[in-house]
């Protein structure tokens, strides 16, 4: 049994990646500058294929690696989770151990899913139902600046322009720094919840513990407890405010491409699919029935 390390910040560290079970990896993926969630994703991948095939990946073949990703579409993984994995393996055997195993592997298509987007109505039940100053900031940031889980739980107070309105968002998805916007309902929560605050901490939402910061399953709970108040009955996550920001900015008239950015989206491809989701657009188009 490999014994798996679930902390991504440790992977930085040269006495851990000396003796991590795949340390010739780990030392390429920090080496390259990849980012802490990928570099747990690719060594977590890697580390479970190597489990299944019960022999070194010095032994692995391409056959070894097509019934992986036929072992795991049986337990019903997505074609984006196999993409992700093809992509970690593909790392770790042609980049680290000089291997060309994926030659005939073929990626499978990705899913074309419609984001899950809440109306304005339902964000505003969402965020003034609770009572909780830190949850109400928390939903509001997501919302209001359009942010990923994983940038407000690692959002420190030094990257707030409470007078400029904005926010800066260190090393986000790619590791790339973005400025974003910080929404008036979000300036007068914080000046509020950052009173109480001590002068030595570091980031908006600290961990239980007072080290580190709020973990991303924490705030996924935070928001399914908000929803149910709210009476939501829609398929949503945090992400779903993350999507609502981008539709009501585009329904708002913004610019696509300022969109792009504030989301800090590499593609415009990836933006564009919300103008399949926004309503005002929906609402202009008249069917040739009528």
């Amino acid at each position: 049994m490999i014994v798996q390390n679930n902390d991504p910040v440790s992977y930085y560290k040269p006495e851990i990646i000396k003796v991590h079970p795949l340390s010739s990896l780990a030392q390429e993926l920090v080496i390259r500058g990849f980012s802490k969630r990928t570099i747990k994703a690719y060594l977590d991948i890697n580390l479970k294929f190597l489990e299944f095939l019960n022999k070194s990946a010095k032994e692995a073949t391409a056959q070894d690696i097509k019934n992986y990703l036929l072992f795991l579409k049986s337990k019903n993984y997505t074609n984006t989770s196999l993409n992700l994995t093809i992509s970690a393996l593909k790392f770790y055997f042609e980049q680290v151990l000089k291997r060309k195993l994926f030659f005939n592997v073929i990626r499978p298509k990705k899913e074309q899913y419609l984001p899950t987007v809440l109306s304005k109505e339902e964000i505003i039940k969402l965020i003034e139902g609770t009572s909780n100053l830190k949850h109400a900031l928390l939903l509001s940031l997501l919302y209001g600046s359009g942010l990923r889980v994983s940038e407000v739980v690692g959002l420190k107070i030094n990257q707030l322009d409470l007078e400029a309105n904005r926010v800066l968002i260190k090393a986000g998805k790619g590791d790339k720094d973005r400025f974003t916007v910080l929404s008036k309902h979000s300036v007068e929560l914080l000046k509020e919840y950052l009173l109480a605050v001590s002068g030595e901490q570091i980031y908006v939402f600290p961990g239980a513990s007072g080290r580190g910061h709020l973990t991303e399953r924490s705030v996924q709970k935070i928001f399914d407890q908000a929803a149910e108040r709210a009476g939501i009955k829609k398929s949503a996550s945090c992400h779903s405010l993350r999507h609502s920001f981008a539709t009501h900015l585009l329904e708002n008239g913004t610019d696509i491409r300022v969109i792009q950015k504030l989301l800090g989206h590499h593609n415009i491809k990836t933006t564009q699919i919300y103008t399949q989701v926004s309503n005002s657009m929906l609402g202009r188009v008249v069917s040739p029935l009528d």
